[in-house]
């Protein structure tokens, strides 16, 4: 009989994501072939501590995959680690840089990737340096002022703020009045040090599923419609009927082309690995920008990136081989780099 791949599902967190994570990783074991994978459940709780079947975990530094039972000394191991973790201390590098230096493979982005796209600023800052189409934006830290009747004037009403190191809404609130605006502010400071305020665009919702390393692939693209002012946290993950999904979306194939080649190059220009997905606004104007991207998207019924497979003719299963398959891939490309100089000879 063919040896089972140790699959340890990390998920929880700290973040205020919690909730949506631990329904992600519900889905993927429910989705994962158990013929050939065996899910190790590795669950972060609210305070950062890892636990395995209730128990105190920690991951070997350089111990390929060793985890030891801290009470007992028991010792565990994983062939690979597929990350459900979403927000911050999950999608943001801390965790890619943790797995890096257990030298154990890990499904999705690296530590720069993530770092960079869970940071709404540097990640704008670099798609604005590669000519892709974002919104406009400033970015304050508490120490700033921060006028609202410039900044009225300079993008209109109503316009957004937002935590520049948060996913899925948290913090984000679209703002209309100065009143508003004050409150808005204190709350998005709450999850970051720095905020952005950004333009409101006015159209449609689209979103595009990537997936692979060197070469990736764009699925077709889903429209998000949602029933409330703009697409909540609550919408994403716990309220199926404050959204419709369409996938695909009705889209021409000039505009179904641009939404594929605005997503590899974001997802390239990013230096994303493994998965992503990528949303854009597709304005009054026909005009495509991206608003962001989420190198740990949900895996929810509700969520938008494995229904695009779904619709693009990847099952869910197939797709949970892939992102494993991927992430073996890369691991051993790495293993094969150096990280020390070469020795050379006393005569050299």
């Amino acid at each position: 009989m063919r040896k089972k791949i140790r699959v340890g599902i990390l998920f929880g967190g700290k973040s205020v994501e919690h909730e949506a994570s631990l329904l992600s990783a519900k889905n993927v074991v429910d989705a994962m072939d158990k013929e050939k994978y065996m899910p190790v459940m590795m669950a972060i709780d609210r305070n950062g501590v890892w636990l395995v079947d209730g128990q105190r975990v920690a991951l070997v530094p350089e111990g390929r995959g060793e985890l030891v039972f801290v009470d007992t000394g028991k010792k565990e191991h994983v062939d690979v680690v597929f990350p459900v973790l979403h927000g911050t201390f999950g999608e943001d590098g801390t965790i890619q840089g943790a797995l890096k230096i257990a030298d154990v493979p890990f499904v999705g982005s690296g530590v720069l990737a993530s770092s960079v796209g869970m940071d709404k600023d540097v990640a704008k800052r670099l798609l604005r340096d590669a000519r892709i189409p974002i919104a406009r934006f400033e970015v304050y830290t508490s120490s700033d002022a921060i006028q609202f009747s410039i900044l009225a004037k300079q993008f209109g009403l109503p316009l957004f703020v937002k935590p520049a190191n948060a996913g899925s809404s948290v913090g984000v609130h679209k703002v209309r009045t100065e009143e508003e605006f004050v409150s808005a502010i204190a709350n998005a400071f709450q999850y970051d040090k720095k905020i952005l305020i950004e333009e409101c665009i006015v159209g449609r919702e689209i979103e595009c599923a990537v997936l692979g390393n060197e070469h990736p692939k764009a699925s077709f693209p889903g429209e998000i419609i949602p029933s409330v002012d703009f697409y909540t946290y609550q919408a994403k993950y716990f309220d199926e009927s404050l959204v419709e999904l369409h996938a695909p979306a009705q889209l021409s194939q000039e505009e179904t082309n641009l939404v594929q080649d605005l997503a590899l190059r974001t997802y390239k220009t990013l230096c994303c690995e493994g998965l992503s997905r990528i949303d854009f606004f597709l304005n009054e104007n026909g005009e495509l920008l991206v608003n962001e991207i989420n190198t740990i998207p949900g895996f929810t019924s509700a969520s938008m990136y494995p229904l695009l497979w779904l619709k693009s003719g990847i099952a869910y299963p197939a797709l949970i081989d892939q992102l494993i398959m991927f992430a073996f891939e890369r691991f051993e490309k790495e293993q094969k780099l150096h990280y020390t100089p070469p020795l050379t000879s006393a005569n050299s």
